[in-house]
């Protein structure tokens, strides 16, 4: 058999194009594991840090509740305690610190005003509303930063909780 009649042959295009179509096949079921392996990566994640993020009692739903154990997962009310470039660190009213993320887009509101983020000041009251990242911090949408209340009128930042719900 000739070698150049057998580059021209029609058994040789069809093997090539066989063999083309079977490596773009690969390629979109390779794409599609990784997408499919991302999707279940995220889903996994979300599932270990749920207490984090949306405040179910850490014993489980079934145990009692000591109202205790829910956390604020798209929103906190607390003073700074540390501001940086990208993120805030809020006392909420239980003594515990919710790390705040800034983003681009983040509004920040002083009454009427919107400000930036270096116009904030340590020990100033403070409610934030946005959404729980995957790692239990929340990225802020909004900042509302509240007006500082007199001393004698303040409420206080904690209250007490019964050990157990009444049965």
């Amino acid at each position: 058999m000739d070698f150049n009649k057998f580059l021209q042959s029609k058994a040789l295009k069809i093997t090539l194009w066989v063999i083309g179509a079977i490596i773009v096949i690969l390629i979109v079921f390779q794409t599609g594991l990784m997408v499919g392996f991302k999707k279940a990566s995220f889903s996994y994640r979300w599932g270990e840090n749920y207490h984090k993020n949306f405040a179910g009692p850490r014993a489980g739903f079934f145990e009692d509740f000591g109202g205790k154990d829910f956390i604020e997962a798209n929103g906190v009310f607390g003073s700074i305690i540390k501001i940086s470039s990208s993120t805030l660190i809020i006392k909420d009213r239980n003594d515990t610190e919710k790390i705040i993320l800034l983003k681009n887009d983040t509004i920040i509101k002083r009454f009427q005003n919107t400000i930036r983020p270096i116009d904030l000041k340590v020990d100033e009251l403070i409610v934030v509303i946005g959404s729980p990242s995957d790692t239990g911090q929340i990225e802020a949408k909004l900042i509302r930063v509240m007006p500082t209340p007199p001393a004698s009128n303040m409420p206080p930042l904690s209250f007490p909780v019964p050990s157990r719900w009444p049965r």
